[in-house]
């Protein structure tokens, strides 16, 4: 289950249309509207990418709020990883820094820095379905690389080009405007293009010293994050291999990690996570494999997947990925 912080929930809904309901948009991915901004509270990837595409749809224009939701952000509301970021000496160390504590904010995307002609390519790699949710999510998280650039360089920041992996909107201009640069769709990178001279141009507030202070906070908040998801993915794993049988009572799964299942739910909840909510995604991506690797016909994988019968397994399936088995099969490459 990939998770999102909430910081970014609230800079996309600060960004919608008055005439949309605000509060009804939070409390949809569980927010209470009078709750103060946490970066370190998550939410999932999928309840994330509904939401976004909701914000959209209430928006007079949609396809621009994750330009503005871009444009919104600031280094600083980032926590450590805001101040590591403009801390660095110039913004090839940025870049770097978003390459190795990116998970602190998100564990669905991950950066890579790859040289290129005159400069490098910043990659933005996001696995899963590209559906309106993510393109959406991706468009700002460009646009934010791009806000948050220059925030932190001394120098005038322009990429020198702008690549999205999924089709264009109807129109291209707002984007273009908005990067100051050409914006290619269709492409096969979501990246920006930037020069060697603009990644060697000095960060306003470049500290060699101040960089690895953040370094060091980083460092321990990754540390805390991978014993994290080693329990979440040891947890899934187990419930996987349990589903044909039914699903396993927390109790059980708890006795193959050696605890109490009072301890499990305790220690899943410190992470913001439900066992109950695991028993929903261990069965998602298990039939979504099932679905789109093998010939099992739609009664068997509900049975593999802890159902008693299929027409339960369809609501579920329904509510996972808005569409019936069916026709997730017959769309799947």
């Amino acid at each position: 289950m990939g998770q999102v912080t909430s910081l970014f929930v609230w800079k996309v809904v600060g960004q919608v249309g008055e005439s949309a309901d605000r509060a009804a948009l939070l409390r949809s991915v569980g927010i209470e509207p009078d709750a103060s901004i946490d970066p370190s509270h998550m939410v999932s990837d999928a309840e994330y990418y509904d939401f976004f595409e909701r914000c959209a749809r209430a928006d007079s224009k949609g396809w621009t709020l994750p330009l503005r939701v871009g444009a919104a952000m600031r280094c600083d509301e980032y926590g450590a990883f805001g101040l590591a970021w403009k801390s660095a000496t110039d913004l090839r160390g940025s870049y770097k820094r978003a390459e190795r504590y990116a998970r602190v904010l998100t564990s669905v995307s991950k950066y890579e820095v790859e040289p290129a002609a005159g400069g490098a390519f910043m990659h933005l790699h996001r696995d899963g379905e590209r559906r309106l949710g993510m393109r959406l999510s991706n468009e700002a998280t460009i646009a934010s690389i791009v806000s948050i650039s220059r925030q932190a360089s001394s120098g005038e920041f322009r990429p020198l080009a702008v690549y999205f992996k999924h089709p264009a909107p109807d129109s291209t201009a707002d984007h273009e405007a908005h990067f100051g640069c050409t914006v290619h769709f269709g492409a096969e990178r979501d990246a920006l293009l930037v020069s060697e001279e603009t990644l060697r141009t000095p960060n306003k507030v470049g500290d060699p010293d101040i960089a690895r202070f953040f370094d060091t906070l980083l460092e321990a908040d990754l540390s805390k994050l991978a014993d994290d998801h080693s329990l979440e993915q040891t947890v899934l794993n187990r419930i996987s291999r349990s589903l044909s049988e039914g699903v396993p009572a927390v109790s059980d799964v708890a006795r193959h990690l050696a605890m109490s299942g009072r301890t499990l739910q305790r220690r899943l909840a410190e992470q913001g996570l439900s066992y109950q909510n695991l028993v929903d995604e261990a069965r998602r991506r298990l039939a979504q494999r099932l679905l789109r690797d093998t010939d099992y016909s739609l009664v068997e994988i509900a049975f593999m997947t802890g159902f008693a019968e299929q027409s339960s397994f369809t609501r579920a399936f329904k509510r996972w990925a808005g569409q019936t088995p069916r026709s997730y099969r017959l769309e799947s490459p």
